[in-house]
């Protein structure tokens, strides 16, 4: 029976490419990938030659269509990113639910994944949540951090080079002082990995994909004195008192009914 197969390639070192991937794109009928310049240069060096099909994130649901026609059409097909794992922060998630929405057969061949290569180079240990990249908006990035931060995990996003300082800057003002690893160029000539406090952790000029690994920050106590005080600025930078409250609830995490009580003594 004909089936999709999701097959991780390279994140860097061509060397990585499991001989199961290499068999597998050796015997499909057509590859899918995101940039068919970028795959057909791992499949010379492969010297392997097959139909490249373009499928990416902005042509996902459509692509998604039209793979899974193949597949029920009979043609074995094998999806690739460009780096690392299908599916994870790069297209593949919708084209596996059409497939299982259609009952047809599908499998994956594990491989390179960039977030697991970097915990393993840093570290770190216990829990950890993986968030891939930071949403565009501001409310996005906000909701997100806000339903993480107190999960007592490490958290773990993608950033492109020009977001990077950006990101980090946006990570401080939600997550707080923490410690934060910075991996980058993983399995290439110039892999490294940083570490150091959130608040000063910066590349001055960012350059390849990183990872950022936010260790969970220190829980401590927060005084009457902390509210106070941020109720005081959230209140002298414009917003009323119903909304520094619920500014100061959310940011603290801490009770409304305590925040309010104490907003009355301004």
């Amino acid at each position: 029976m004909s089936k999709l197969f999701i097959v991780a390639t390279p994140i860097g070192n061509l060397g990585d490419i499991t001989v199961r991937a290499k068999k597998v794109l050796a015997e499909v009928d057509v590859i899918a990938c995101e940039d068919t310049r970028h795959t057909a240069t791992l499949l010379a060096h492969l010297g392997i030659k097959k139909p490249l099909v373009s499928y990416y994130k902005h042509k996902e649901k459509e692509g998604s269509v039209y793979l899974a026609d193949l597949v029920e059409g009979g043609k074995n097909v094998a999806l690739v990113s460009d780096a690392g794992m299908p599916c994870i922060s790069d297209p593949g998630s919708v084209l596996v639910k059409e497939l299982r929405k259609r009952e047809l057969e599908y499998t994956v061949c594990p491989g390179a994944c960039a977030f697991v290569s970097a915990i393993a180079l840093t570290g770190v240990t216990g829990a950890f949540t993986f968030l891939g990249f930071l949403p565009e908006k501001n409310k996005d990035k906000i909701n997100l951090i806000s339903a993480h931060k107190e999960t007592g995990a490490n958290l773990i996003f993608y950033s492109a080079p020009h977001d990077l300082n950006k990101n980090l800057d946006f990570l401080y003002s939600e997550l707080g002082e923490t410690t934060v690893y910075l991996v980058k160029e993983i399995t290439k000539i110039y892999e490294s990995v940083k570490v150091g406090l959130l608040s000063v952790l910066r590349e001055e000029e960012p350059k390849g994909e990183y990872v950022i690994i936010c260790e969970p920050a220190e829980k401590k106590e927060v005084s009457d004195r902390d509210i106070r005080e941020m109720l005081s600025a959230e209140i002298s930078s414009g917003k009323d008192k119903k909304n520094a409250v619920k500014e100061v609830t959310e940011r603290l995490s801490v009770p409304k009914n305590r925040v309010y009580k104490l907003s009355l003594e301004l």
